[in-house]
């Protein structure tokens, strides 16, 4: 036993001293100025705030409408002909004839799909479109709605609508083309879009400096939203603001077009000073935006004369930018699709700040549907701070009464001290990795720190008591036997904690998800950290001390 080296330079040991170190990093204690402060995160029930409950306004049904009825209606409308005559439906393609001479660019740019154009026998334009039931039904929705309809594969094709809307009001935009819901419609959206929305949600804020939003999920109709130090006002201008962003031109007056969704906007650059001194925010287009951008603007007249036909971007509904194109893009847009665009916002501060507001909605506005509050609350930051100063002294005296129990059944700084130390070095790796993480501190998860300093005191127990079962320090081959037996009782509680917590980390959400979570880590942290250390720290200490008994013999 005293041949082997000090535990101060075992590599358990080293790990410990090393990781605490990280940790105590990470958390960055700092004081100035007569106050303490830290890296750590706290959430709404400690640091006080507001929570909202949005609800994703849409709805998923299945929907059966006759398909030539839609052309005739749609396509009549679009061309200004009410005498389309429809020749021949197949599965995959939807051919007519229309009075009007009509471009096979022209057909095309009304999206409903890919046409085939020639000159009608008895005059007009005879048109071959390359599409399906579907598809028509879902453009036909579209364009009745102005919202983004989706089709959910399966069995029957049902359709994911991006918006609020009843089962009578859909009966309703569909009786004029022999259509009807087909029950059962529901209101919501798919798991994908919920998660789309969640995801949105979440850059949208952490845009705005507000970091490490808890952004909780419930059904597929409902997200929950915790925003620690942030009045109810604040919050719902900020978490409720973004919607569904939206590009449309001017056609005439004040009538416009769609032309391109939030999503077929790529990539968004900074602010910046553009030509004379003006702000402006570059943005990229997808292929597919910048395409059916091109088509609009030739459609509409854009090229030719941008004053008549502004370009309009639009936040859940309302106009958040409007100007029209620049000579130049309007001149190389006539020629091949252009993706690198620049919206200009005007000079001085209140373009720069024009030109950084829109920033914001270019890169995380494009929600999928829009959001509703239903329901907000707010904890006041004094009760907030008061949480803090409970739960700093219920932790100071659950490490007091640990060192109580655990001095009163050892009576041996020896194994007192290793033992507090080293359940205290748990309590800052976890702080540490909350703080790397960005994860937020509540009730719930200073409960799992809690529990964690109990079970680690019962994992030091169990190793204590097993390799002094005697009532001394063994020798070294005796004690390598009894701490694998000790570890194998640890390993075992270790996995019943983790099998325990499992159900609540994967289904459950909030509190119970953040308890799961820091129990889970803390047991983790215990099991193949501390612990280790612990057992190294122990022999070294006692290793003097072999003859003296530790354990009181009944």
């Amino acid at each position: 036993m005293n041949e082997e080296e000090p535990f101060y330079n075992n590599p358990r040991f080293l790990l410990l001293v090393f990781v605490i170190l990280g940790s105590i990093i990470a958390i960055m204690p700092s004081y100035s100025n007569g106050e303490f402060s830290t890296n750590l995160k706290y959430g709404l029930d400690l640091e006080g705030g507001s929570w909202l409950q949005l609800q994703l306004q849409g709805a998923i049904a299945q929907v059966d409408a006759d398909e030539g009825k839609i052309i005739q209606g749609e396509l009549g409308r679009l061309l200004n002909d009410s005498s389309i005559k429809i020749e021949e439906i197949t599965v995959d393609s939807v051919t007519f004839t229309t009075s009007k001479d009509a471009s096979k660019k022209t057909i095309d740019a009304f999206g409903f799909g890919t046409s085939s154009v020639s000159k009608a026998p008895e005059g007009g334009t005879r048109v071959s479109l390359q599409t399906n039931k579907v598809f028509i039904i879902q453009k036909y929705l579209e364009n009745n709605l102005k919202a983004e309809v989706v089709p959910i594969p399966g069995n029957f094709i049902r359709y994911e609508i991006r918006k609020a809307v009843t089962q009578d009001e859909l009966n309703i935009i569909l009786k004029p083309v022999d259509g009807k819901v087909i029950p059962p419609f529901r209101a919501g959206v798919t798991e994908t879009t919920r998660d789309e929305t969640k995801k949105i949600l979440e850059d949208k804020l952490n845009k705005l400096g507000i970091k490490e939003i808890p952004i909780r999920t419930v059904g597929d109709n409902y997200v929950l939203i915790d925003l620690a130090g942030v009045d109810i006002t604040t919050a719902r201008e900020i978490a409720a603001k973004p919607g569904k962003f939206e590009i449309r031109i001017q056609v005439k007056g004040n009538e416009t077009e769609h032309i391109l969704y939030g999503n077929e906007i790529v990539s968004v650059g900074v602010p910046q000073k553009e030509k004379g001194d003006a702000w402006g925010v570059s943005f990229v287009l997808s292929d597919a935006g910048a395409q059916a951008l091109r088509d609009a603007a030739i459609q509409y007249g854009a090229i030719t004369n941008p004053g008549a036909h502004y370009l309009s971007m639009y936040l859940d509904e309302a106009l958040v930018f409007s100007a029209p194109l620049a000579p130049e893009l309007a001149k190389n847009i006539q020629s091949v699709p252009v993706k690198n665009l620049v919206a200009t916002t005007g000079q001085g501060e209140e373009g720069q700040t024009k030109a950084r507001d829109l920033q914001i909605h270019l890169r995380a506005g494009a929600l999928p549907v829009n959001v509703e509050v239903v329901g907000s609350g707010q904890v006041s930051a004094e009760l907030g701070s008061k949480f803090k100063e409970q739960v700093l002294i219920a932790g100071i005296i659950a490490l007091i009464m640990v060192a109580i129990v655990v001095a009163f059944r050892y009576k041996q700084p020896n194994i007192v001290l290793p033992m507090l130390a080293t359940s205290f070095s748990e309590v800052i790796i976890i702080l540490g990795f909350t703080a790397a993480i960005g994860f937020q501190l509540d009730l719930a998860t200073i409960a799992g720190i809690i529990a964690v300093i109990g079970t680690g005191i019962d994992h030091l127990i169990i190793i204590t008591d097993e390799v002094l079962a005697g009532g001394a320090m063994p020798p070294s081959k005796v004690y390598k036997s009894r701490l694998t037996k000790a570890f194998a009782i640890i390993f075992s509680a270790a996995a019943t904690v983790l099998v325990a917590m499992s159900p609540l980390l994967v289904m459950g959400f909030g509190a119970l998800k953040g308890f799961a979570v820091i129990t889970i880590v803390g047991v983790l942290i215990g099991v193949f950290i501390a612990r280790p250390a612990y057992a190294v720290v122990i022999q070294g200490m006692l290793v003097e001390d072999t003859g003296k008994k530790y354990v009181e013999e009944e």
